[in-house]
């Protein structure tokens, strides 16, 4: 499942090297983050100072709004995690230009974000908790099948962040997807492509976004989507998916590695660890080369 890369091997892999691992369901793992960090003093600030400060789940900076959200009070401090997290998405984008180019061409640049919490034992609701298996779903409202792609560093100092996984989409679907309900013999679709009402949906929150609500496209949906949606839902309200050791790996990443993953490939869970960044960024379906494996497609198809 880990496909790793040292410098060295980054710059021998090929023009579709990585970007064919990440299409296949492996997650790119870089022993050594291969991108300038912030520096410590701004690294130390994220790590003692917002803990204290969250009002959200996470702390995140949404381009799209140019706003920080997640913290509130001194503006002082919210003035330099815009500054950290911008200089962070920037050299982050960079790097993945050059290196999966054409994963990259005409993306959208979504979140940066810090999260500033141990993850083992929140005790949040289900459908919001990082230490339940999952696969990403929904991003930015409505990806209409476009993948979800996440670039992850861990930047505590001396602690792994462990993850866990239960395998990829395509033998998840088949395995789970009657029992999820989104199977072809349950779902009762004649296909993905959105409706008049979703079109309308659509029309209306970007009529929203010109008027000065650039986040009303959080609202947005799509039946691709909301299946994605509810395979989501099942896998974690599940227990005894959570519990099965089928197909379950645990992987460690260590202090200062980076790793990147589609999210609605791999099935995922943060099972612990705390001070990590993650960005997020939605690939086009046609930016793909190995588009039968994208499970727009695996729906599509069944």
């Amino acid at each position: 499942m880990l496909a790793t890369y040292t410098r060295e091997q980054i710059e021998s892999a090929g023009k579709h090297g990585i970007s064919d691992a990440l299409e296949r369901g492996s997650i790119v793992h870089f022993p050594d983050c291969p991108i300038e960090l912030p520096p410590t003093g701004d690294l130390e600030f994220l790590r003692e100072r917002l803990p204290e400060q969250l009002k959200l789940k996470n702390i995140s900076y949404h381009p799209e709004a140019d706003r920080v959200r997640g913290i509130e009070g001194d503006p002082a401090i919210v003035t330099r995690v815009h500054r950290i997290l911008t200089g962070h998405s920037r050299r982050v984008e960079a790097f993945l230009q050059r290196i999966i180019p054409s994963l990259a061409r005409d993306w959208t640049v979504g979140t940066v974000s810090f999260r500033p919490i141990e993850e083992q034992g929140r005790n949040l609701d289900p459908h919001a908790s990082n230490e339940l298996v999952h696969i990403d779903a929904g991003a930015y409202g409505a990806t209409n099948g476009d993948r979800i792609f996440r670039f992850f560093v861990n930047v505590h100092p001396h602690e792994d962040r462990v993850w866990a996984s239960k395998g990829r989409f395509p033998e998840l679907y088949e395995r789970y997807g009657h029992e999820a309900g989104i199977d072809v013999s349950q779902r009762r679709l004649a296909g993905l492509a959105k409706g008049p009402l979703d079109h309308a949906r659509t029309r209306l929150l970007r009529g929203l976004e010109k008027t000065g609500l650039p986040m009303a496209r959080m609202l947005d949906s799509s039946p691709y989507d909301r299946l994605m949606r509810r395979f989501h839902n099942f896998m974690k309200d599940t227990p005894a998916f959570q519990q099965s050791m089928e197909g379950h790996v645990d992987l460690r990443f260590k202090p200062f590695s980076a790793w990147m993953v589609f999210t609605d490939m791999v099935s995922h869970a943060s099972v612990s660890g705390r001070y990590a960044l993650v960005n997020t960024n939605l690939v086009p379906l046609a930016n793909c080369r190995l588009r039968e494996l994208a499970p727009y497609n695996i729906l599509q198809a069944a």
